[in-house]
């Protein structure tokens, strides 16, 4: 798995079950700057579809969506 930025915001959401990792996304996109990017890590199979519709909803977009030895990888992308 590809380290994160170093301008890059990581959330470790890994063994929360959701709707906590989009939760703390929400809370942690406060801190990043306008056209920043949060990479989230969450290990909840439904995770998927939350951040998918938070993306929708937020305004965010999602660059990236993978899954590596059961840790599910967000990328996105704040609104400008």
């Amino acid at each position: 798995m590809a380290d994160a930025a170093p301008d890059d915001t990581v959330l470790d959401a890994t063994g929360l079950l959701c709707p906590l990792p989009v939760l703390k996304a929400r809370r942690a996109l406060r801190d990043v700057p306008p056209g920043g990017v949060l990479e989230v890590l969450a290990t909840d199979p439904g995770a998927a579809k939350d951040f998918e519709h938070f993306c929708h909803t937020t305004g965010c977009e999602l660059l990236l969506a993978s899954e590596n030895d059961g840790v599910l990888r967000f990328r996105l992308r704040k609104p400008a």
